[in-house]
């Protein structure tokens, strides 16, 4: 499996916000589109800080 977890920093901390990545997409307006293996779509407005794929991880940013 390759899909990731996805987070947003928040005061300091990495808070979920989607479990299970399997898409991710620009958005027109900003930020991006994730859509999870089950089907479910979250829109998060910032940036993309890092990615560690071999530890399933997505870290965003406002």
């Amino acid at each position: 499996m390759c899909e990731a977890n996805a987070y947003l920093i928040k005061g300091g901390q990495e808070e979920l916000v989607l479990e299970s990545v399997d898409i991710i997409e620009p958005e027109d307006e900003g930020g991006y589109r994730l859509v999870s293996i089950f089907g479910e779509q979250k829109i998060i407005e910032g940036k993309i800080k890092f990615m560690n794929l071999v530890n399933h991880k997505i870290v965003f940013e406002e």
